[in-house]
């Protein structure tokens, strides 16, 4: 991740982005060397609220458990099969 104190996040703001890589999508902003903010790029953004969307729904989470448990336990079907079975 790419760390910058806050003077130089203040000059650099309209580049901000330009720093942002898919390996680097957050850059640090650090006040006398501590981190306290931290920039991200948008699509970051997003997948994170929705995770947090789907941690936040008790229904989805359990689904979500039964889903790893069931391909834990071998029970997966294959994407072709899946795909086969909708005509796709």
């Amino acid at each position: 991740m790419t760390e910058m104190s806050i003077s130089e996040a203040r000059k650099a703001l309209n580049s901000l982005s330009d720093r942002m890589s898919p390996s680097s999508p957050a850059v640090a902003i650090t006040r006398r060397g501590k981190p306290v903010l931290a920039v991200i790029n948008w699509d970051l953004y997003e997948a994170i609220v929705e995770t947090l969307e789907v941690v936040a729904d008790p229904e989805a989470m359990d689904m979500l458990r039964r889903s790893v448990a069931e391909v834990a336990g071998g029970r997966a079907i294959p994407e072709s099969e899946v795909a086969r079975e909708l005509g796709l």
